[in-house]
């Protein structure tokens, strides 16, 4: 197989282009560093794409892997013929190259096995010649079978034993397998039955839907259900469409004698050894394709909530909720330095309220605090109301939101946590980072596993490998383009950085602590064990605001500095006209494009992507984002009615809608079929993590906590 060539006409991509850029990540390049610095190699591919090829590239070769152990394994036996070396070229899955090895597999003790050692494979063949009519009729040519050495009893044993050799053969048959999982597919249904007490699988208590159009999060619920011991699951097809198909394939005379034997081993092959194998990889398929979509759905909203909006120049009262004991306070400066923290005890069993407003109040005058962040969990909602109430007590110029703390709490027992504030306990640690996380999103949800993020759905059901590589990419795709301040980034963001690993981000931390600031980039080469090609993947996306050279602070990569000063030389400028801003798009357009990329010797890509790092040095992308909504009072479940139009924010996307925090403790649910007038296959397509959207309320359901949402007034 010829994979760049399959690559190319999967995703569209010119043929000498997919090579140059394969070849650049063979090299051992960094998807963020081709996807910024080699966009007249790849045509502009951004990370995404990059990483569908590699995800796409790595499968292929895996396939190609195989068919050649097949090959070779067959081949040790003496087996290998032109013909099975092309079906084995042709095979276009795993599943498909290891059906034509299933015959020349070395078995475990079967009935057909035990069989061909009792010497029944002559009487097999005999079988399945069909004739017409035998000179010797099939039972008697069985009776010469028999052998009580041999421990063939009778001439019916004779025949079972040559059924059982038919059997499986058929069952070895790789194009029948096809077919019958290609069948299976477009005729079968899954079905559920409840086996187990469990509420929330009470839908699929008896449950049924064609295996070709059930969507993915029902199959990954019903998986869960199973493993939860809670239901039944199979997967079945009207059984006479198979067995109607193999009759076709296998029996050449419904007229010959032998056809009730014939008949007898297709129909036990199907029902004892194709059916059970067929639902397993039937199942595991569903199971496969669902995760793959359910890890698609999870990085997507990762991305989203990553590049969020951040508040900065705010100072932030984090607060992290709790009953016992107590609810704990950290106010955060708008870098991210702690200037103080408290324990406060309005909620029960306390219920300290007067006590508690005057702390809170404290802070808030002491400190100018701008907002306070709430997290979401144990306590929110009374929370919520005690600091709604306190703050209009003060005249309503700070603002409160509620964020989410999933992972909060995974943090502030972590390594990281510790050596970050070694002498806060856990709680502490954790309002620090509900307020860090509005702050800068991305700075802080960096340092927390992105499997307890809480954006996705079933995540804990995924195969832990793929999802930590597909989420890993997303985190570094955000942090790398928006790019880090590498005199102030910790080293787990760092860390995430192009050409960077965790033991060179902490060497560049050291280097820093030791020797002060960086002032270009330039001096990251001195940090030990920090090499040529790490500062090539990794130079243009780290900054260094205030330092000695201006293009430190823009997205422009070191490789390209002569390149800008010549540009700039050519309008009359240098590199002092950057600081605060120079748009030289005009001049450029009225010199010629073309012409200019000539004299200084790169694309028009890139020379496009140095004209918008001039217009704005050290801008932030996500700056052009909506912030986030903050509030003044406070909303209750019972204060919502049907046709009342409020902002949210939305929370999380899945596959069947979307979650929006509208002021109150409970997200309400804006269906897929409530979200656009149009029709959509995925709320994806309309919605993100982070949309400011308008919803109207739909139903409250005041006793299971949930509200309905429409975006479709």
């Amino acid at each position: 197989m010829d994979i760049n060539a399959r690559l190319s006409e999967e995703l569209q991509i010119p043929r000498a282009r997919l090579d140059a850029t394969v070849e650049l990540l063979d090299a051992g390049n960094t998807v963020p560093f081709v996807a910024r610095y080699r966009k007249e190699v790849t045509g502009g591919l951004d990370d995404t794409v990059l990483r569908k090829l590699m995800d796409r590239l790595t499968s292929l070769r895996n396939l190609e892997k195989r068919k050649d152990e097949i090959k070779a394994l067959i081949d040790a036996q003496g087996k290998l013929t032109e013909e099975l070396i092309e079906a084995i070229d042709r095979a276009e899955t795993v599943t498909e190259a290891d059906d034509i090895y299933r015959p020349y597999r070395p078995k475990r003790k079967t009935r057909a096995s035990v069989a061909k050692e009792k010497g029944l494979e002559p009487l097999a063949e005999y079988i399945m010649l069909q004739q017409a009519s035998y000179d010797v009729p099939v039972e008697e040519e069985a009776l010469r079978y028999v052998d009580e050495e041999k421990g063939v009893a009778s001439a019916e044993e004779a025949l079972a034993g040559a059924r059982d050799i038919i059997a499986e053969s058929v069952s070895d048959n790789a194009e029948y397998r096809k077919e019958i999982r290609s069948l299976t597919f477009k005729y079968g249904m899954l079905n559920s039955k409840k086996l187990a007490e469990a509420p929330v699988y009470e839908q699929y208590y008896e449950y049924s839907e064609p295996v070709a159009k059930i969507p993915s999060h029902r199959v990954l619920a019903v998986n869960r259900g199973e493993k939860e011991n809670a239901l039944s699951v199979s997967v079945t097809v009207d059984r006479e469409i198979i067995l109607n198909y193999l009759f076709s394939e296998v029996i050449t005379n419904f007229r010959s004698p032998a056809f009730p034997h014939v008949a007898a081993a297709v129909t036990d092959s199907y029902d004892r050894l194709i059916a059970p194998s067929i639902e397993r990889e039937i199942r595991n398929d569903l199971t496969d394709s669902s995760s793959e979509n359910a890890i698609k759905l999870f990085a997507v909203n990762l991305r989203n909530l990553l590049m969020q909006s951040p508040l900065k120049g705010k100072t932030v009262l984090g607060y992290d909720p709790g009953y016992r004991t107590g609810c704990k306070l950290a106010v955060v400066t708008p870098t991210g330095a702690v200037l103080d923290t408290a324990v406060i005890y309005p909620t029960k069993p306390h219920e300290r309220i007067e006590e508690s407003k005057r702390v809170v109040k404290r802070l808030v005058t002491k400190y100018d605090v701008d907002v306070v962040s709430i997290g979401n969990g144990t306590a929110s909602a009374e929370s919520e109301m005690f600091i709604a109430e306190t703050l209009a007590e003060m005249g309503g110029k700070t603002k409160y939101i509620i964020v989410s703390e999933a992972g909060a709490s995974v943090y502030s027992a972590s390594e990281l946590g510790a050596e970050e504030f070694p002498d806060f306990d856990v709680t502490e640690r954790s309002a620090v980072s509900i307020a860090r996380r509005l702050q800068d999103p991305l700075a802080e949800l960096v340092k927390i596993d992105p499997k307890s993020i809480g954006v996705g759905q079933y995540q804990h059901d995924m195969k832990p490998a793929r999802l930590d590589e597909a989420l890993t990419g997303v985190v570094e795709d955000c942090v790398n383009s928006v790019g880090v301040d590498v005199n102030t980034a910790s080293y787990s963001l760092l860390s995430y950085i192009a050409g960077i690993n965790s033991a060179s981000a902490k060497n560049i931390v050291k280097y820093r602590e030791k020797n002060g600031e960086f002032r270009t980039r330039q001096d990251i080469l001195n940090v030990p064990r920090f090499g040529a090609k790490a500062f090539e993947q990794a130079a243009g996306f780290l900054r260094i605001p205030g330092g000695s050279e201006v293009l430190d602070n823009t997205g422009v990569h070191p490789e390209s500095y002569g390149a800008t000063e010549k540009l700039l030389a050519t309008f009359g400028r240098t590199t002092a006209d950057v600081t605060g801003g120079l748009s030289l798009r005009d001049e450029v357009k009225a010199y010629g494009m073309k012409k200019l990329c000539g004299e200084l010797g790169i694309g028009e890509m890139t020379l496009s992507d140095i004209l918008k790092e001039l217009e704005k040095p050290g801008r932030d992308i996500r700056d052009t984002l909506p912030p986030p909504v903050l509030r003044e009072k406070v909303m209750t479940l019972e204060d919502l009615t049907p046709g009342m139009i409020l902002t949210g924010t939305v929370r999380n996307v899945i596959d069947f809608g979307a979650f929006v925090d509208i002021g109150v403790h409970q997200d309400g649910l804006v269906h897929i079929s409530e979200i656009s007038n149009r029709y959509i296959k995925h709320p994806s397509e309309v919605l993100s993590i982070g949309d400011v959207v308008k919803v109207m309320v739909k139903s409250v359901d005041l006793k299971r906590q949930r509200i309905g949402l429409t975006m479709k007034f």
